[in-house]
């Protein structure tokens, strides 16, 4: 029941404190976002539990991707916005009131999949997983996979990849690891938050790719981390840069973060993580603010829900499946929203 109510939240925009748009209610202030739907399950939660302390503020987000969490904002749409993918410096340029980016939590991108009839704990090489996403390896007992799993009995079941339809962050980050670690990737289908996938069916966000997995037997795809352990769906262990395979949980993500100092605009990027025991696909995730809001009330409420987020908020990163943010990186967003006025 929970990921059903999961998949319900990030399909509509959702509302704390039933208050209205100033003017229609003295006093009330409604704060319209969208975006990624990689840390929509936390995103709900702070603006569930501010509300409970701030009932004068609506907050409105919907989890639509990305790609078109940038775009709305970018054309003035929404206050603010959420993407895994930084927004590059020709996406900020196009924005006339200036960005302000802020990390506000971090997480995993998981294999998914779903055997019946194969092994509990898969393993997966680097080549493996970027071959069955490249369309070259199509059957669960391929050699490739085999090799990595001995021991264990793999049936003769064909794959079916799961893609995301729509633009995604999750998919650029994905596709920058694949890029990063395979050649014919780098030099076929590339990276984006959009690309032409060569093989596979497609669903629309985190909770649409979810769901494929989970009625399609045969079916491998990628997600958030929250999205696969809390409903409940096998993750493949991966190989890293240093030929470990690791399981995907906080403390391999959380390895695979401690290497990365933030730059002054706090864009990282992290496509293939060092270190015996880092997981190698994570990622940080944005909230876009402007730097300058036509009404200062609304400047001053997103940066109190901000910063409640990256604080307070924090707590309830661990059960939900997130990373919570490092104390410098903390000091650093609480820093960058002194631009947002």
């Amino acid at each position: 029941m929970r990921a059903m109510r999961w998949f319900l939240l990030v399909a509509v925009s959702f509302g704390i404190g039933g208050v209205a748009r100033a003017g229609e209610n003295a006093g009330a202030l409604t704060l319209q976002g969208a975006g990624a739907t990689f840390p929509a399950p936390l995103y709900q939660r702070w603006f569930t539990e501010y509300g409970k302390a701030h009932p004068q503020v609506q907050i409105n987000y919907q989890a639509l991707g990305s790609g078109a969490g940038i775009k709305q904002f970018t054309d003035g749409l929404v206050d603010f916005g959420a993407s895994d993918a930084a927004m590059t410096d020709e996406e900020i340029a196009a924005v006339n009131t200036g960005v302000v980016l802020v990390p506000a939590t971090a997480g995993s991108i998981v294999l998914a999949y779903n055997l019946p009839g194969g092994p509990t704990e898969l393993k997966l090489s680097r080549e493996a997983y970027a071959g069955i996403f490249l369309g070259k390896i199509t059957q669960w007992n391929d050699p490739k996979i085999a090799g990595a799993n001995p021991g264990t009995t793999l049936p003769d079941t064909k794959i079916t990849v799961v893609t995301r339809s729509d633009g995604s962050g999750t998919t650029f980050v994905f596709t920058n690891h694949l890029s990063t670690i395979n050649e014919a990737w780098k030099n076929g289908p590339g990276v984006g938050k959009s690309i032409d996938w060569p093989a596979g069916v497609a669903g629309k966000g985190n909770p649409g790719v979810t769901a494929l997995i989970k009625q399609t037997p045969g079916a491998v795809g990628y997600v958030e981390y929250g999205y696969a352990k809390q409903t409940g769906m096998p993750m493949a262990s991966l190989e890293n840069k240093s030929g470990a395979y690791v399981k995907a949980d906080l403390d391999s993500a959380k390895r695979a973060l401690e290497g990365v100092q933030l730059p002054p605009d706090l864009r990282a990027w992290l496509p293939d993580p060092a270190g015996a025991n880092a997981y190698p696909i994570v990622t940080y995730t944005w909230l876009l603010c402007h730097k300058k809001y036509p009404d200062p009330k609304i400047a001053e409420a997103i940066k109190s829900v901000i910063r409640y987020g990256v604080t307070e908020g924090q707590a309830f990163s661990t059960e939900l499946g997130y990373i919570p943010l490092p104390p410098n990186v903390v000091e650093a967003v609480t820093k960058a929203l002194d631009q947002v006025s």
